[in-house]
């Protein structure tokens, strides 16, 4: 039987996909002053019954997409989260890659609020997403480092 956790986990970069957003097969083409470009294909572990991409895919993708979006704009290894999200499914998704592109459109106190649109192939908007997130006031991440913030060696 596979661990449950906790789970240390060891991130390539500050802005780069945990395990979950690389199961996905999620791709970060940039992410920088507040907004961010995201793909993910459509494969047949994405699928639900009916055939289409599942919904929860598609989510994941608009969040995580926003959440780059605010890494870009915060101080590396931030503790933030989300605390509320809405979402509309526009068009179903059979083929593919899908393209989330994302952007924080205000920011209170420690509060962050983003959008984001996922098209299909064809550009066509197959889901719109907002969501609020929340900066922790102990900013410290317990259970994961990220290597392009290790410190160097002594000089």
């Amino acid at each position: 039987m596979a661990e449950t956790g906790p789970h240390l986990i060891e991130m390539d970069a500050w802005i780069g996909c945990a395990p979950f957003e690389r199961l996905l097969g999620m791709t970060i083409v940039e992410a920088a002053d507040g907004r961010a470009l995201l793909t993910m294909p459509f494969h047949r572990d994405l699928a639900q019954g009916a055939g289409l991409m599942h919904g929860g895919a598609l989510v994941s993708l608009a969040d995580t997409a926003v959440v780059m979006a605010i890494k870009s704009l915060l101080a590396p290894a931030t503790h933030f989260a989300t605390i509320a999200m809405e979402s509309r499914f526009l068009y179903p998704v059979t083929q593919g890659v899908v393209i989330a592109r994302a952007e924080i459109f205000e920011r209170e106190g420690r509060l962050l609020r983003g959008r984001a649109t996922v098209t299909n192939a064809e550009q066509r908007a197959v889901l719109e997403f907002s969501s609020t997130f929340k900066i922790a006031r102990d900013s410290v991440i317990r259970g994961a480092t990220f290597k392009d913030l290790a410190p160097g060696p002594a000089a």
